[in-house]
């Protein structure tokens, strides 16, 4: 069977808020949401703002990329299967300790495989219509490996003894 990839431009909404500890102000991120469709801000390096309010700022990139791949289809059926279903966004650092999403997968061993390189990575609930358009792709895609047994070995009848 031939690989096969689905590109789902994606909106990611971020949140961040101005943390204070003691004398020092950081700022602490959480995706807020992903929806499908990236036509929003697809050339924006930085987010655009849809909320500000004092501490809390709540930024808008569009045109993030998010791929499905034949390859991870047992990946996906497991996530969409699992108690959470949930969508990753892998975020880089950007300046002025900003982030940017760099892009949104489906798979968890990808998304711990961004995690172990020092990108930051924010679960989010999928969408009603993302959700739709996996499990087409997994009922297309995803083929069950036959259970084998394995065979034991006599060790009784070895030819060393």
């Amino acid at each position: 069977m031939a690989r096969a990839v689905l590109n789902i431009p994606v909106t990611v909404v971020m949140e961040r808020k101005q943390v204070s500890r003691g004398r020092w102000s950081v700022p602490s991120w959480r995706a807020i949401g992903v929806a499908a469709g990236g036509r929003l801000a697809s050339s924006e390096a930085d987010g655009i703002p849809v909320r500000s309010g004092g501490d809390e700022d709540q930024l808008v990139w569009g045109g993030i990329p998010m791929e499905l791949h034949s390859d991870w289809a047992e990946s996906y059926r497991f996530n969409l299967i699992g108690e959470n279903p949930s969508l990753y966004v892998i975020c880089s650092p950007g300046e002025d300790d900003s982030l940017r999403p760099m892009m949104v997968t489906a798979n968890f061993d990808e998304a711990s495989a961004h995690l172990e390189a020092d990108s930051q990575v924010f679960p989010t609930p999928i969408p009603p219509d993302i959700y739709k358009q996996m499990e087409k792709f997994v009922v297309e895609y995803y083929v069950p490996k036959p259970i084998r047994k394995r065979k034991r070995k006599k060790w009784s009848e070895s030819p060393d003894r």
